[in-house]
């Protein structure tokens, strides 16, 4: 077994001169010391340090200490590359820090295509500081990582023998783009190095070398009925399309029954029934007991209870949460809010309620689940049902006492419970580190909070945390799983292409698509560099690579503009409700609190989200089009007359005319018809054999080979990278 450890290393280089800090000296923890730290001399690029190992080893994370409080120079964006060679290194990861004191670690990238592979260089990069214009600091650096030579020295071996096979690839590649077919035989024959998979080479030999375009599109259909081009559809980012909800009538003509404002309301989705339901809430002066159905395939809302209680069920209510229980089709609710003056009033205890979706009736689990082992009253946390173990899991949430005058208390929040629904019991979990007195650990701790999002994925067993809120307004930023049957915790370090992620916030609103594995995730109340702001987001997080992306974002704030977009887009909000189609692909929202001037306005707008994808049949046809666009160009220098058939007949089928961007391109195509014809082409040819080359139309025959290659090299964008040549260029790594 391989146990990482704190590795120990000299700083190497370094970009600007520091007083803190002198040539090869180790970094030191001192967060209450001012000037421990590494300083930049501007914000210009390049900035960056360099650290060497004593000796090569898998470097697994990196840690990063700050400054006992915020500080202006602090990191909020950087990069980190690793090596052999302190001259070529990759990038292993793309983060930032949040401004404050505590501690972060993040893992870093130590595989290649599979395998581990160690480093002996580690370079930190800053590219943005929290403060506007201010230079970067580093105040400390630990890298945990394995240098067990027994360990290290097989790795080392292989990844030496990588580079230099890649180096062949990159010979191999350069070799054919230059149509040195002797060198690139000779190199491949001795070296027994593969350049690419061999459906990639046939069609290398189809495309350049033979002018074979009829085979060329076979081979690419062909790829798509194998699913060779899907990874290159999942890598493709989301569009985005708002639409908003009016409600019908019978008729299907607008009307205005629908739930009325609303803000900490409860909503959830039968999926099988493709139903809606709303429950409760806060509309700016009192609590809701109102119970909505909403039938997506009629568009139209039912107002199944005005009153929950008259009915037998809970009281009004909000900030509560309902999942539904997929085997027996019941919805079950808990917790709720009460301010200061209510539980002066009244004994404070957890209810719980259960409510057949097919017979419409409630039923009272319990009038105080604290006393059945269950969690106390609580409001702001989160509930969710897992078919497999047939549990309900709770987590977090802000625990209400009969202390009326708390505010000026420590809050206390609710650890992890679970309600076995057969048996009816409740487990305690886990309780919050404060509850027991406790001391986390960094990576172990599951720190309860209120207003955080919580995700379940039955397939892999894991129950995903991030964000919400703890005490006096301290927004968390923290992405941890935990195993339902094993009961581990892990953090999460999630990356990102852009270096940007979502900010620290309270009542985000996340759902999961376990067929997808990914996570969805809509802003609410954000807090940055200590500034509270209502943000207008949505965001992504591939949970094979837990890698996030922006695919929505407004950042307006004025109501004029809001006003006027109102059936656009929805306005930025928190204490919304969002649920998700996993089925149909498709979120809705409803309600919430637009944090105007007013503490009494809420939302009733209701809003449906589709993300899209380009589509297969789209890939393929945009390969397509460069394929023809290629024959197109090679046919209208031999003949004119041809050319414009060509484009007419052929060109024309692979266009969508309805996109403006690619209409207006193959409008721009006919121009090419009144350019000169090359010289020393005859009109009887066709298309060109690039095995059968003349003295006299070498240049022609090179100038067509250059541009039949570089169509073939945008074709391997869509294949796998593992598939395709080296994306690299040998010239790149001339030095002057």
């Amino acid at each position: 077994m391989m146990t990482s450890h704190a590795l120990s290393f000299d700083i190497h280089n370094w970009s600007s001169y520091s007083a803190a800090y002198h040539p090869r000296n180790v970094l030191v923890d001192k967060p209450k010391d001012p000037s421990s730290r590494w300083s930049s001399e501007s914000n210009h690029s390049p900035q960056f340090i360099t650290m060497k190992l004593r000796q090569p080893a898998v470097v697994n994370s990196i840690t990063f200490g700050k400054y006992e409080k915020g500080h202006v120079c602090n990191m909020k964006k950087f990069l980190v590359y690793g090596g052999i060679n302190e001259n070529h290194m990759i990038e292993l990861l793309s983060s930032g820090l949040n401004n404050d004191e505590k501690k972060e670690t993040f893992s870093l990238r130590h595989t290649i295509q599979g395998k581990i592979f160690p480093c002996q260089y580690i370079k930190v990069v800053p590219t943005l500081s929290h403060g506007t214009n201010f230079n970067f600091s580093i105040w400390y650096v630990q890298l945990i990582g394995i240098d067990n030579p027994e360990v290290v020295r097989p790795r080392l071996k292989w990844f030496n023998n990588y580079r230099e096979q890649e180096a062949i690839r990159l010979c191999l590649k350069h070799f054919r783009q230059k149509n040195y077919a002797e060198a690139f035989e000779a190199l491949q024959k001795k070296s027994k190095v593969v350049l690419e998979d061999p459906l990639l080479t046939h069609l290398h030999t189809e495309l350049v070398k033979n002018g074979n375009f009829e085979e060329s599109e076979n081979l690419i259909e062909k790829s798509a009925r194998d699913g060779l081009l899907n990874q290159f559809i999942s890598n493709q980012t989301y569009k985005s399309k708002w639409s908003p909800i009016h409600p019908l009538d019978g008729n299907g003509i607008q009307c205005s029954i629908q739930p009325g404002p609303r803000g900490g309301h409860q909503m959830c989705i039968d999926i099988e029934k493709q139903t809606l339901f709303l429950l409760g809430g806060w509309d700016g002066t009192k609590e809701l007991a109102d119970f909505w159905m909403y039938e997506i395939a009629s568009g139209q809302w039912h107002c199944i209870s005005d009153d929950m209680t008259s009915d037998g069920g809970p009281t009004a209510r909000s900030c509560h949460k309902v999942c539904i229980d997929t085997k027996r089709r019941d919805m079950y609710l808990l917790g709720r809010f009460l301010d200061g003056t209510a539980r002066g009033q009244i004994e404070v205890k957890s209810d719980f309620y259960r409510y057949d979706l097919d017979t419409g009736v409630w039923e009272v689990l319990s009038t105080d689940t604290h006393s059945d082992g269950g969690p106390h009253l609580i409001f702001d946390h989160q509930m969710l049902y897992d078919e497999i173990s047939d549990k309900i899991f709770v987590f977090g949430g802000r625990i209400l006492t009969n202390t009326h005058d708390d505010q000026t208390l420590e809050p206390l929040f609710s650890g992890l419970f679970s309600y076995h629904i057969q048996s009816k019991t409740w487990t305690k979990i886990r309780e919050d580190p404060a509850l027991s007195g406790m001391t986390p650990r960094s990576q172990q701790s599951t720190r309860a909070r209120s207003g955080h999002s919580m995700l379940i994925d039955s397939n892999r067993r894991l129950l995903y945390v991030f964000a919400g809120q703890r005490g006096n307004k301290e927004y968390l930023s923290d992405f941890f799983s935990y195993h339902l049957d094993s009961g581990e915790v892990k953090a999460i370090h999630a990356t990102s292409s852009d270096s940007t992620f979502p900010s620290p916030g309270f009542t985000q609103r996340a759902t999961f698509d376990s067929q997808t594995n990914e996570l969805f995730m809509l802003s609410g109340l954000s807090k940055e560099d200590k500034k509270e702001e209502i943000r207008n987001s949505f965001w992504i997080c591939d949970m094979s690579t837990y890698k996030w992306s922006c695919v929505y974002r407004n950042e307006n704030t004025g109501n004029q503009y809001w006003d006027k977009m109102h059936d656009v887009e929805p306005r930025p909000r928190f204490a919304h409700q969002l649920v998700y189609d996993h089925v149909n692909k498709v979120h809705y929202l409803f309600g919430g609190n637009p944090g105007r001037s007013t503490l009494k306005t809420r939302l009733d707008d209701f809003w449906s989200l589709r993300l899209h994808r380009i589509k297969l049949e789209d890939v393929v046809r945009n390969c397509r089009y460069f394929i023809r666009k290629l024959r197109y160009q090679e046919l209208v220098k031999l003949d004119a007359i041809s050319g414009l058939r060509y484009l007419q007949d052929q060109v024309s089928q692979v266009i969508d005319h309805s996109d403006k961007n690619e209409r207006e391109e193959f409008e721009s195509l006919a121009s090419t018809l009144f350019h000169e014809k090359s010289p020393n082409t005859s009109s009887d040819e066709d298309e060109h054999s690039l095995t059968d080359a003349t003295n006299d139309d070498q240049e022609i025959l090179w100038r067509t080979y250059k541009s039949r290659t570089q169509v073939f090299d945008k074709l391997g964008d869509f294949f796998p990278q593992e598939m395709v040549q080296p994306t690299g260029d040998i010239v790149d790594f001339v030095n002057f």
